[in-house]
């Protein structure tokens, strides 16, 4: 395999580790909360993960007020720098900057697999993704995006070449891999008033996967060296002389 590039300077804000799955029926939230002891010595913090619903009935006077349901728990370290969510649909883990390597963020990711599947023990992996969600700050002028990022937006020649503010989003098929990058790429608000500060925002993910069949985390490992050859495709020279 090609050796990784390593850079001093990463712009990686967030390193995501994400599996949608499906659980036995009588999984509890207790189960999920029970989770808690055996991590709580490096994730001390317990929240509850829920989402909100808002149903809307067209033709009705009366709004129809939230609903909220509780799916499972965020637990996080005492700095917030690394969050698990153990839910009853996933497990997601993240690590927020400073980012160091790959190995150190995956093996955090799979020992803490173990301790959620041997609580709720996973039927099957609906999705595996890993993503991650990068911030480059260009100094300051900007005359072309070109000179930095090899993917960026076409203006019509017809039109002021001139922008405030972008969303680009392209979805990759990936036939090779059986799989599918998500890449969003926009202008955000800057680190400071010296820079443009590009998001850089790269999903590589694979749906329909069994878990008792395959060695999904040798899976995950293509999905990610998948991703670094998407973000060095993504960045030119002069990017990488930013963060090198």
């Amino acid at each position: 395999m090609k050796e990784r590039i390593r850079y001093s300077k990463a712009p990686i804000t967030e390193a995501i580790i994400d599996f949608r799955l499906n659980l036995p029926a009588e999984t509890s939230l207790k189960d999920l909360r029970d989770l808690f002891p055996k991590i709580q010595d490096d994730y001390p913090n317990q929240e509850e993960y829920s989402i909100w619903e808002q149903q809307i009935a067209v033709g009705e006077s009366d709004t129809i007020p939230p609903t909220q349901e509780n799916l499972g728990y965020i637990y996080s370290t005492s700095d917030r720098k690394q969050v698990l969510i153990a839910a009853k649909n996933g497990f997601t883990f993240s690590r927020l900057a400073p980012y160091d390597r790959w190995e150190t963020f995956r093996d955090e990711a799979q020992r803490l697999w173990n301790i959620y599947n041997s609580a709720v023990p996973v039927e099957t992996l609906t999705r595996i993704a890993t993503r991650y969600i990068n911030r480059i700050d260009i100094p300051l002028p900007v005359v072309d995006l070109k000179d930095f990022l090899r993917t960026v937006p076409e203006v019509s020649p017809d039109l002021p070449q001139s922008l405030n503010g972008y969303f680009m989003q392209l979805q990759i098929p990936q036939e090779d891999i059986q799989a599918m990058v998500i890449l969003n790429q926009a202008i955000i608000p800057p680190s400071n008033p010296d820079v443009t500060s590009i998001l850089l925002d790269i999903d590589v993910s694979k749906e329909s996967y069994l878990l008792l069949e395959d060695d999904f985390w040798e899976d995950l490992e293509i999905l990610h060296t998948k991703l670094d050859l998407v973000f060095e495709s993504c960045i030119t020279d002069k990017v990488r002389e930013l963060i090198e």
